[in-house]
């Protein structure tokens, strides 16, 4: 290729990337990447493209994973990682190697930012790294009869620290650890941490940097482009690689709650993230976002919705099964949250009025939907509820949720407490903790 041809195609590339650059410049962009880029020795090329994006003007927010690093730690110790559901069960021994392996990739990262972009005109540029204990968590509890024990998810992102650091013009960077008020800490899944961070910030872009090749059809064709709705369809398929599917659920779940853009990128494509977000056709998958919501009583044909949103959790063994005469007996009860016609979530509230109590039961979100407070929407809505009817008192009987009901006012305690009638009703083999709240 010619000097002139070389020429020509440069600013060629440089005008039609330039709507690109006006376009991301002061957005904020949550990017995640796995352990296996601090493993493979081109964790440098990617952190100098970010470094370009911060230089343009992009607030970003850094997610990084340590899946690969925990496994090599155990396995010197010779010990074997344990997981269910292509989740980690953190033992101690887990959780050290968690605590660790963050701390070194986080050193790592901050070494290779703290470089500039070397035979440059940036080369020595001030970029600023800002990390810290932004993300609160909580533990995942009891699933399936397995105890994940110091596995988490995130409860709260400090979204005004974030922002102060982003305003300040910092990269800032999380490692999958969070802490909970009381001093503990979890290993959280870094696709759930940066899903959950988009979210929580309202960013532009959730872009998911895959091990795999990309999101592809049957025939292994790259998608370039989904809706959530093609992208629910796509989860069912089998080709689809375990992160793969993981990645593309944290797409649908992003832009259904308030992400704009999500972006399923190759990592292993030498300037994929360029690619992606500054040429026309991009190289990875996009799934952008749908429509909006609201919250109403249950009608009788809202059972469908019901029961396919109930049906996980009963299999699960979160919520005890309910049949489809139960539902149509009791659709009074219920309230609903309906999103161009699908229900994203319900909860029920059954009165004891002589007992001025009620039952607060069958509370369940969507899994793509569990954030911006649907579920204290259908509390605070059911609360009103009760409070209209002359309930005083609400109760709640739950095996995998205690910490959620406690963070919102409920308190521990025994059957003896419960209306005669409820009591006989108790389920001695599901082991359920009581839970009351005074309205």
């Amino acid at each position: 290729m010619t000097k002139n041809n070389e020429t020509s195609q440069y600013v060629e590339w440089f005008r039609r990337s330039s709507p690109y650059i006006h376009a991301h410049r002061g957005r904020t962009f949550v990017l995640m990447f796995g352990g296996e880029a601090l493993e493979n020795g081109d964790l440098e090329e990617l952190l100098h493209d970010l470094a370009i994006l911060n230089s343009l003007g992009i607030r970003l927010v850094l997610v990084h994973g340590i899946r690969p690093q925990i496994d090599r730690c155990l396995k010197k110790d010779k010990k074997t990682g344990q997981y269910h559901n292509n989740l980690r069960i953190t033992d101690t021994a887990a959780l050290g190697c968690a605590e660790v392996a963050a701390g070194h990739a986080r050193v790592q990262i901050e070494a290779i930012l703290s470089m500039g972009l070397p035979n440059t005109p940036m080369s020595g540029a001030c970029i600023r790294v800002a990390s810290g204990n932004f993300v609160t968590s909580q533990p995942v509890g009891i699933q399936d009869g397995v105890d994940f024990i110091y596995t988490g998810e995130v409860r709260r992102i400090d979204t005004d620290a974030i922002n102060r650091r982003l305003d300040d013009g910092d990269i800032v960077l999380l490692s999958p650890v969070g802490y909970s008020p009381t001093g503990e800490v979890f290993n959280l899944r870094s696709d759930d941490l940066a899903t959950a961070t988009a979210i929580s910030l309202g960013a532009d872009k959730l872009i998911l940097l895959s091990e795999d090749k990309g999101i592809t059809d049957s025939r292994r064709r790259l998608l370039t482009q989904l809706s959530p709705a093609e992208a629910d369809r796509l989860l069912d398929k089998k080709h689809l690689s375990d992160s793969g599917r993981g990645y593309l659920r944290a797409a649908v779940h992003a832009c259904r709650n308030g992400v704009r853009r999500s972006h399923i990128v190759p990592r292993a494509t030498d300037g994929a993230l360029l690619l992606e977000l500054f040429t026309r056709d991009g190289i990875g998958t996009l799934v952008s976002a749908e429509k909006y919501e609201d919250l109403r009583p249950a009608r009788i044909n809202d059972i469908g919705g019901i029961l396919a949103l109930l049906a996980p959790l009963e299999a699960s063994g979160v919520l005890v099964k309910r049949s489809r005469e139960n539902l149509e007996t009791d659709i009074s009860h219920y309230s609903v949250i309906e999103r161009d016609g699908m229900i994203l979530g319900c909860a029920a509230l059954f009165p004891y009025h002589k007992e001025q109590c009620a039952e607060l039961t069958c509370l369940a979100v969507h899994p793509e939907y569990r954030q911006h407070g649907r579920g204290n929407d259908l509390l605070d809505a059911l609360e009103k509820n009760a409070r209209m009817q002359g309930i005083t008192q609400l109760f709640v009987l739950t095996t995998q949720t205690a910490h959620w009901f406690r963070e919102r006012g409920f308190v521990g305690g025994d059957l003896k407490k419960l209306p005669i009638a409820r009591r006989r009703l108790y389920n001695y083999s599901r082991n359920s903790k009581i839970f009351f709240k005074n309205l």
